[in-house]
């Protein structure tokens, strides 16, 4: 299965959270929302690991089945679907998060989360941890 990585999920996994390492280790393929980097580059920058962190994202981001997925016209497009129809149901979430609900569907991707607050996203493939 395709995975998309939810920046909680990404620290997880990188502090070797078992049930998560076994969950990428397990997926066909992952995906990385620019969004998602975007938060991981502000929490480099805001530690004390900065170079440390940016070489194993680069790392896994250069590995086989790991794939970037940029804002196209189509994130946007998808980001405001979603938005409308958490407006309409008065169910707001994180704008970050909407960006990243656009790329699952863009992508095709199950995303992996801890954020419950995914489960207003209707017909978004997700695992919430």
């Amino acid at each position: 299965m395709k995975l998309l990585l939810d920046t909680n999920v990404y620290v997880a996994f990188r502090r070797g959270h078992p049930g998560v390492v076994d969950i990428v280790r397990e997926a066909e393929s992952l995906v990385l929302s620019a969004v998602t980097v975007g938060e991981l580059l502000l929490g480099f920058r805001l530690g004390a690991r900065f170079y440390e962190n940016l070489k194993a994202l680069e790392e896994l981001l250069d590995s086989p089945g790991v794939t970037f997925a940029p804002v196209t016209f189509s994130t946007a497009d998808s980001f405001g679907l979603v938005s409308a129809a958490l407006r309409r149901k008065g169910a707001p979430i994180p704008t970050n998060d909407i960006w990243i609900a656009a790329h699952a569907f863009e992508t095709g991707s199950q995303l992996v989360t801890f954020d419950r607050h995914f489960e207003h996203v209707d017909n978004l493939a997700k695992l919430i941890l």
